[in-house]
């Protein structure tokens, strides 16, 4: 008669540890799924295409658009009701171990025929304490509804909460995330359609606001990036998109943190990745820095040739009021090209007396006494005697 018992003890504690499990595994758990569901191998897919003479793939096609379409339609007009949190209720090893122990507990007592108020007490207690005892991590805050009304903020650490009145009604992970946007062929101000692509990191900062503010605040945070971005390149022109960059991210980060700061969301920052242009406005701009280039080089190469002709009109002024100067610079060129071994160098001999300082000195000299002096008058021109022959 006891092994009836013990059998008896034995499917009542497996029938409560299967509900149990079901009602408090993590929301993210998934079971695997059964071969029969699962795709069929490649070489059973490929003659399936052979035998269905090719209309087996356009077939897939056409389902794959439908469930798109479906999911995208579904995505984009989704309710409150289907985004928002549901009433999670998480099992922690410490929960765990207790339910095991005292559940144990009530079965040794069934089984060793002691009276069955003390296998009901204990099953109860293992119960109310396994859904009771709550664990949060370190960035994990659990937002706690007490009959349907805000109690508590709970975490990190260990909470108890009571059975049937409190329930947690979301889990907050408040650690930095990251999500991706991009906004396609959006019109600049001038009228340029860009692809951008960004990314924005951000935080719960609020964890109350954050589970009773807004049903799902993780796409509404890409929702309201994405609005933002197509509103920042509206309002820029492409060269200031390209070009300041930086300052583009600093006023995405700005907007999108001044609507996401009411429903409990830090922005932290925003960076734009990548701007995609057309490619023929691609050579366009290619061609139109080429030309800016080369008018650049054109300008600064006169003003060179400017400079130059304009230091040399100083140094002929220079040799021309001290032919020291003049001769000095003269026996550097030669000083210069005589440096090359094996070089001869023919000069004319007037040019080396007019090397010799003296002799240039002399007729310089020569030259202003012959300016200072003053001009000899005609002789006058004799006139023959009247009536001569």
């Amino acid at each position: 008669m006891s092994e009836v018992y013990i059998v008896i003890a034995a499917l009542i504690a497996l029938i409560i540890w299967s509900n149990l499990y079901r009602v408090l595994r993590k929301p993210g758990d998934r079971r695997k799924t059964p071969w029969w569901n699962q795709p069929a191998p490649d070489a059973v897919r490929r003659a399936a295409d052979v035998e269905s003479l090719g209309l087996a793939p356009a077939l897939r096609a056409a389902r794959a658009r439908r469930a798109k379409a479906f999911n995208r339609d579904s995505f984009s007009s989704s309710s409150p009701s289907s985004s928002s949190f549901p009433t999670e209720v998480r099992m922690n090893p410490i929960s765990a171990l207790i339910f095991v122990v005292f559940l144990g507990g009530a079965a040794l007592s069934f089984v060793t025929r002691m009276p069955i108020g003390l296998s009901i007490a204990l099953a109860l207690i293992g119960i109310f304490l396994g859904y009771s005892v709550k664990m949060a991590q370190q960035w994990e805050r659990a937002v706690i509804l007490r009959l349907g009304k805000l109690h508590a903020v709970k975490g990190p650490g260990l909470f108890i909460l009571i059975p049937i009145i409190d329930a947690v009604a979301t889990w907050i992970d408040q650690r930095i995330r990251t999500s991706e946007f991009s906004a396609e062929q959006a019109l600049t101000r001038d009228t340029v359609p860009v692809n951008v692509d960004a990314i924005v990191f951000w935080m719960v900062h609020d964890a109350e606001r954050a589970a009773l503010e807004i049903a799902d605040y993780n796409s509404a945070v890409q929702r309201v990036a994405q609005t933002s971005l197509r509103e920042m390149i509206g309002s820029s022109v492409l060269s200031e998109l390209l070009s300041e960059r930086k300052e583009a991210d600093r006023t995405l980060k700005d907007v999108i943190g001044a609507k996401t700061v009411e429903w409990g969301v830090t922005v932290n920052s925003v960076e734009i990745r990548d701007v995609a242009i057309p490619a023929n406005l691609q050579d366009a701009m290619s061609r139109q820095a080429q030309a800016e280039r080369e008018k650049q080089a054109r300008v600064i190469l006169g003003s060179a040739e400017e400079e130059v002709a304009q230091k040399f009109v100083n140094a002929a002024k220079l040799y021309a009021s001290s032919p020291e100067a003049l001769q000095l610079r003269a026996m550097n060129i030669i000083y210069e090209t005589t440096k090359e071994r094996g070089a001869t160098i023919l000069m004319p001999s007037s040019m080396v007396d007019a090397m010799n300082p003296g002799a240039a000195a002399f007729a310089l000299n020569m030259a202003r006494i012959d300016d200072q002096r003053p001009t000899a008058a005609p002789p006058p021109a004799s006139v023959p005697p009247a009536g001569g022959g």
